[in-house]
């Protein structure tokens, strides 16, 4: 038989510089040039501000993960769900008259079919002794292979 390695850490993506992986180092390296955009654009308070902004993101979609998930698959599935819930409520409203009723119903319609059902299923019991006993285990153990005795021509049950 042959034997293969199998691959361990893969959800673990490949490290480019120290601790860094291409995903992380390509959003601080937007977030980075965000940054720079701002300050040439705004001036101290302003661009303070957006570095602040733009650099927290930034940290956030590179490096936290929810539920084992780098941050942006998270943020994907939740704006997927809210634009395309896949659970579908309608709430009707029902009055407790109603409700009451339609319970008492469907109680005893399954009530009934258990009856009906249970009525028609039940098998006959055949009292085994224990010597009958041990010879069905036998036949169990050997696969089938012992067949077990018989008295003229008969199964003893």
């Amino acid at each position: 038989m042959e034997k293969f390695t199998v691959p361990q850490f893969i959800e673990n993506e490949d490290k480019i510089i120290s601790f860094l992986s291409v995903r992380q180092f390509l959003i601080m390296g937007g977030s980075f040039a965000l940054i720079f955009v701002c300050y040439k654009l705004f001036s101290t308070i302003p661009f303070l501000l957006a570095a602040l902004i733009l650099g927290g993101g930034g940290g956030v979609l590179a490096f936290y993960k929810v539920n084992g998930q780098p941050f942006h698959l998270f943020l994907l599935n939740v704006f997927q769900t809210n634009r395309r819930p896949m659970l579908r409520i309608w709430k009707k409203e029902v009055s407790k008259k109603e409700w009451e009723a339609e319970e008492r119903g469907i109680h005893e319609q399954q009530m009934r079919e258990e009856r009906e059902r249970l009525a028609g299923l039940r098998p006959e019991r055949h009292e085994l002794s224990a010597r009958r006993l041990s010879e069905l285990s036998l036949i169990v153990d050997t696969g089938g292979a012992y067949q077990g005795d018989t008295a003229d021509g008969k199964e003893l049950f």
